[in-house]
C-alpha cells in the first residue's frame, strides 16, 4: 500500500511541476531577441498569350482602331464605336460614328489589311478583292446629350457605365508581367522576321503563350525562370515542322527570352498541332474586343469586361482604363507599392467616378494611404483624362497589337511624378 501511495505522490509533483513549468513559459515576456516572423512565400506557374497582327480578332482590332485614327485626324471630336466582323474574304463594319470628317471606312479597312500582310489569295484572304460591307450609322442622340453635348471637360461624362482596372508590378522594367511581356516579344519578333525576310516562310497568323514559374514573397513576385514556350504560327509548304522548330527556338525564343531565365528544362511546344498552313479569317471568324486579356495585363489584376479598340477616348472602357494603368504605373515607379492593382467604376453621363478601389497585394504602406495619393495626383473625370493622355491625337491603331500598356510610346506609359 504504500508503495502505491509513493507513486501517487510522484505522479501528483511531476504533474504540478510540468504545470509550472509551462505557466511561467506562457506568460514569460517577449524580448527584442525573440525570433522574428519569417516572409511568407510560394511558388507557382503563371501562363499569359499573345496573337499576332494576322489573327482574325486582331485584324479586326487593328481595322476598328484605324478608322477610329483616321476619323480623329480630320476631327478631333469625333465620336466612334466602331466593330469590324472578318470571315473569308469578308469584311463587315458596324456601329455609330458621329464625325465630320469625311473618311472612306472601306479604304482604311483594305489598308490596313494590306498593312497586316493577307496580300494573296493564297493566304486566304486579300485586301485587293475581299468584300467589305458598310452597316454604320450616327451616336445615339440621347447618349451624346447625357455625355458631352454643350458641356465643358471638367463636365463631359461618362460615355457608359462599367468597372475599369489599371495594374502595374516592379517584376519588369516596363512594370508588366513578365508572361505578357515575353508573350507580346515571341510575336512581334514572328512578324519582324516575317517582314524582312529573315523568315521568309512565316504568314501572318501567329499565337504565343509563356508559362514563368514565379516567387510570391509578402504580395511581391519574382520570376525565377521560364518553364514553358508555346508558338502557334501559319506557314507556307516550302518547310517541315522539324524545320520550323529548330528554327523558332533558335532565332526567335532565345533572342526574346532573356538566358537567364531559360533552363535546361524549359519546355518548347512550336505549332503543337502539326502544319498550320491555313489561318487568319479562312480559318476563323474574328471579332473586334474578343482579346481583352491579351490587351491588357494577360490574366494578371482584373479586367471589367470592356473591350478598347474602335471606341473614341470619351468612352471610358477605354480612356479610364488607360489612366488607371497610369496611376497603377506611378505608384510602383514612385516605390510605394512593389504591385498594386487600381479599380474604378462609372455612371453613364455622370463625370466624376462613383468608387475608386485599391488593392496592393500588402506590398504598400497601407491602401488608404495609396488611395489618398490617387486622390491629390490624378482627375478620373473622362474630360480631364482625355486632356491630360492627349487622347484626341490619333494614336490608337497601334495599340491594337501587342498590347495596351507597356510601351513608352504611349502618354500613359510614362509615370507621373507624384506629390506625397
Amino acid at each position: 500500500m504504500n508503495v502505491i501511495n509513493d507513486l501517487k505522490n510522484i505522479k501528483a509533483k511531476s504533474l504540478l511541476f510540468f504545470s509550472v513549468l509551462i505557466s511561467s513559459f506562457l506568460t514569460m515576456p517577449l524580448t527584442s531577441d525573440a525570433p522574428k516572423e519569417i516572409p511568407v512565400k510560394k511558388q507557382f506557374l503563371f501562363t499569359s498569350e499573345s496573337v499576332g497582327e494576322g489573327h482574325p480578332d486582331k485584324l479586326c482590332d487593328q481595322i476598328s482602331d484605324a478608322i477610329l485614327d483616321a476619323c480623329l485626324k480630320q476631327d478631333p471630336n469625333s465620336k466612334v464605336a466602331c466593330e469590324t466582323a472578318v470571315k473569308t474574304n469578308l469584311v463587315v463594319l458596324l456601329g455609330e460614328i458621329t464625325t465630320n470628317a469625311q473618311v472612306n471606312y472601306e479604304a482604311v479597312a483594305r489598308e490596313t489589311i494590306k498593312q497586316v500582310g493577307y496580300d494573296s489569295e493564297e493566304l486566304g484572304f486579300d485586301y485587293k478583292t475581299c468584300k467589305v460591307i458598310l452597316a454604320i450609322e450616327d451616336q445615339a442622340p440621347e447618349i451624346a446629350q447625357a455625355v458631352h453635348i454643350n458641356k465643358s471637360i471638367e463636365e463631359i461624362g461618362a460615355g457608359d457605365q462599367g468597372l475599369m482596372f489599371g495594374y502595374a508590378t516592379d517584376e519588369t522594367e516596363e512594370a508588366m508581367p513578365l508572361t505578357i511581356v515575353l508573350a507580346h516579344k515571341l510575336n512581334k519578333k514572328l512578324s519582324e522576321f516575317r517582314k524582312d525576310g529573315t523568315l521568309a516562310w512565316l504568314r501572318p497568323d501567329s499565337k504565343s503563350q509563356v508559362t514563368v514559374a514565379y516567387e510570391e514573397k509578402d504580395g511581391a513576385l519574382i520570376p525565377l525562370y521560364v518553364h514553358t514556350v508555346v508558338i502557334s504560327t501559319q506557314h507556307d509548304e516550302s518547310i517541315s515542322l522539324d524545320e520550323i522548330k529548330a528554327q523558332l527556338i533558335e532565332l526567335v525564343v532565345k533572342e526574346v527570352v532573356p538566358s537567364e531565365y531559360l533552363t535546361e528544362d524549359t519546355i518548347f511546344h512550336i505549332n503543337p498541332s502539326g502544319s498550320f498552313l491555313i489561318g487568319g479569317p479562312a480559318s476563323d471568324a474574328g471579332l473586334t474586343g474578343r482579346k481583352i486579356i491579351v490587351d491588357t495585363y494577360g490574366g494578371w489584376g482584373a479586367h471589367g469586361g470592356g473591350a478598347f479598340s474602335g471606341k473614341d477616348s470619351s468612352k471610358v472602357d477605354r480612356s479610364a482604363a488607360y489612366s488607371l494603368r497610369w496611376i497603377a504605373k506611378s505608384l510602383v515607379k514612385a516605390k510605394l507599392c512593389k504591385r498594386v492593382l487600381v479599380q474604378a467604376s462609372y455612371a453613364i453621363g455622370v463625370a466624376e467616378p462613383i468608387a475608386i478601389h485599391v488593392n496592393s497585394f500588402g506590398t504598400s504602406q497601407s491602401d488608404e494611404y495609396l488611395l489618398e495619393v490617387i486622390k491629390k495626383n490624378f482627375d478620373l473625370r473622362p474630360g480631364v483624362i482625355i486632356k491630360d493622355l492627349e487622347l484626341t491625337n490619333p494614336c490608337f491603331q497601334e495599340t491594337a497589337s501587342y498590347g495596351h500598356f507597356g510601351s513608352d510610346r504611349y502618354v500613359w506609359e510614362n509615370a507621373k511624378e507624384l506629390i506625397l
